[in-house]
């Protein structure tokens, strides 16, 4: 069965407008949401960033929808302090929320003020802080030296489930990698042969037998133009290939980035269309590369139109599949 979500796009709105939206989503027909979780928004068009923790809590209690979070387990984190917040949100609501993790972008991390680590500095720390992470949600007292400390560390109220780690790639590279130690991936769309790259790294190397997840980002308005437009205002710094998002450190240089990306180029990395049938083929194709969950993203800011819309004409359509 294909389970549709409803991205919670912390950078975009504020808390209480997504905890509205997520009431929304959830009567359109929505089964889960997916949170991000940054401390500083891609550009100022955007202009939010609510913790995602805090909100998380509140969206668990007041809908009936499951919950993911996309995170960093360490830097401005500690991996023992997202094991305990998880625990927490399990205890309360066993079952409905997951996290996937990643190995974080300098806009959320520098803040620290710290060195920025190296790709494969940052890969190690996150299979560190995963094995910390799952050994503390046994109930293990945990002590290790590194790369990530961690002493003496012991959760005394543990989950009620048994909680599964997804890992978030956007690289064949990543995917390969995450396959043998993670649960289920998340990637995002992009250009149909390099998604099938990276749905293919997974499969090969541990992951056949895994849930994979897309995080589809999409432009829906009731005129094309609109939709781009509404696509390229509120997204246009975040079609940059992952090595160069995860150095780049506040809006102000994503915003520089951006200066000179066209309308026109956002549709290599977001569908853009006024269409809900053309909507409806592109979600299809993703079903059939192999994608279980596909959490939908309407880039632009009118969510209402889009949940009215969808929850019209395309989510019974999918659900009917």
């Amino acid at each position: 069965m294909l389970n549709l979500g409803y991205h919670i796009s912390h950078e975009q709105f504020p808390p209480g407008e997504l905890l509205r939206l997520a009431k929304k989503a959830a009567e359109a027909g929505f089964s889960c949401g997916l949170s991000s979780d940054h401390f500083s928004p891609w550009n100022f068009d955007q202009g939010h960033s609510g913790y995602a923790w805090s909100w998380l809590g509140a969206a668990l209690s007041q809908t009936d929808l499951n919950f993911g979070i996309v995170t960093c387990p360490f830097f401005r984190y500690h991996p023992a302090i997202i094991a305990q917040a998880a625990a927490t949100l399990d205890e309360m609501f066993p079952q409905r929320f997951w996290i996937a993790v990643g190995s974080g972008q300098a806009l959320n991390e520098s803040i620290l003020g710290e060195y920025w680590p190296t790709k494969p500095e940052r890969n190690e720390q996150l299979k560190a802080s995963v094995d910390i992470m799952k050994a503390l949600w046994k109930g293990e007292t945990v002590t290790t030296k590194g790369p990530i400390k961690v002493v003496e560390a012991t959760l005394y109220t543990t989950p009620k489930s048994k909680m599964s780690v997804t890992g978030a790639a956007l690289t064949p590279e990543t995917a390969k990698w995450m396959a043998s130690w993670t649960d289920s991936l998340i990637t995002i769309s992009q250009p149909e042969e390099k998604l099938g790259e990276i749905v293919n790294a997974w499969k090969e190397n541990g992951g056949e037998n895994k849930p994979i997840k897309l995080k589809v980002q999409l432009s829906y308005d009731k005129n094309f133009d609109d939709a781009l437009h509404g696509a390229h205002q509120q997204w246009r710094t975040n079609i940059f290939a992952s090595d160069l998002q995860s150095q780049l450190r506040n809006p102000q240089q994503f915003e520089q980035a951006a200066q000179h990306v066209k309308p026109e180029e956002l549709k290599k990395m977001v569908n853009v269309s006024d269409e809900p049938d053309q909507h409806i083929e592109w979600l299809i194709k993703y079903r059939d590369m192999g994608f279980s969950d596909l959490i939908l993203h309407n880039v632009n800011k009118k969510q209402e139109q889009f949940l009215e819309v969808f929850a019209e004409k395309v989510i019974p359509e999918l659900k009917s599949l």
